[in-house]
């Protein structure tokens, strides 16, 4: 298993170490303590997700309020996707920077997204199968998004056709979710993740 932090601190690729023969494959797809040892703190994991998206679907760019917030381990299990994490922590030094990685039922890559970033994806593939388990349970009232076309974000989606859903049709630009004092601050999400090291 090999860790690779992204272009913005705290995010990670995780690349697994496939063990295969005629009969089919082995690996691990997940450590906590590997994990924990790269990002200075244990994952929590209080609840698995499983999506499925047709071709050109774009999800995102989804947050959570910190603290809690919901930090995600995002794996793809069929099909293909390009996952992006956003840096929307105010004051942050990258803040509105976006990296993509490709997550596939190939190479079985997996990203960590911390809390206080925003993720996202688009569907390479139809019935594109992302599984993740996240650090809290779903919360409405304090679940946002970021306008996944936003031009001053300017995220590269790899379609010309991209489909979204009516709630991230209608999400707020970076700037207006800024005005709006929704987006999470650098100091609260630093200082929340150092009070999860034991």
């Amino acid at each position: 298993m090999k860790f690779r932090e992204l272009s913005i601190p705290g995010a990670f690729e995780i690349t697994p170490q496939q063990h295969g023969d005629p009969r089919g494959l082995f690996m691990e797809w997940y450590r906590h303590d590997r994990l924990a040892e790269v990002v200075g703190h244990p994952l929590r994991l209080a609840q698995g997700n499983l999506s499925v998206s047709a071709k050109d679907v774009v999800r995102g760019i989804h947050f959570a309020d910190t603290p809690p917030s919901q930090a995600k381990y995002v794996s793809c299990v069929r099909g293909a996707v390009l996952d992006v994490v956003v840096d929307i922590r105010v004051g942050s030094p990258t803040f509105g920077r976006w990296e993509f990685v490709r997550l596939d039922d190939v190479d079985r890559r997996s990203v960590y997204v911390p809390e206080g970033f925003g993720h996202g994806f688009c569907a390479l593939t139809d019935d594109a199968t992302l599984h993740y388990v996240c650090s809290e349970t779903y919360n409405p009232t304090g679940e946002h998004a970021v306008h996944p076309l936003d031009p001053d974000l300017a995220i590269e989606w790899p379609t010309e056709v991209p489909q979204l859903s009516a709630r991230d049709d209608a999400a707020p630009t970076l700037a207006e979710a800024l005005s709006a004092g929704l987006l999470p601050s650098y100091e609260e999400c630093v200082k929340y993740t150092e009070s999860l090291k034991v």
